[in-house]
């Protein structure tokens, strides 16, 4: 059942795969995902690993604090699924195409 397995070339396959995913999570710092909410009151940009590295919100919505709160729970769900499904296509890109995610 094991015949023409090479441990050596799995090993080395193995080695291959951590390297390309510590290159892909570098590139995903530089990346960037924008998003807007309340017709381009709130913005919120993430890099490709979901961090927020800015947020904008018009002067309007300091005086309405609820919908302030409501706006950025949705422009930030939005961003973080953005960085979030990029990283599902890289992992799927680096596995060949294999859908480990189910869909």
């Amino acid at each position: 059942m094991l015949d023409g397995l090479n441990l050596g070339d799995m090993g080395k396959m193995l080695e291959d795969m951590q390297s390309k995913a510590k290159e892909i999570q570098e590139q995903s710092k530089n990346l960037e995902f924008s998003t807007k909410a309340g017709g381009g009151l709130i913005e919120v940009k993430a890099n490709g690993l979901g961090e927020i590295i800015d947020l904008l919100i018009d002067d309007s919505l300091l005086e309405d604090k609820e919908s302030l709160q409501i706006l950025l729970i949705s422009a930030i769900n939005d961003v973080n699924k953005m960085a979030e499904d990029n990283k599902k296509s890289q992992a799927m890109g680096m596995m060949g195409g294999m859908n480990p995610f189910g869909s």
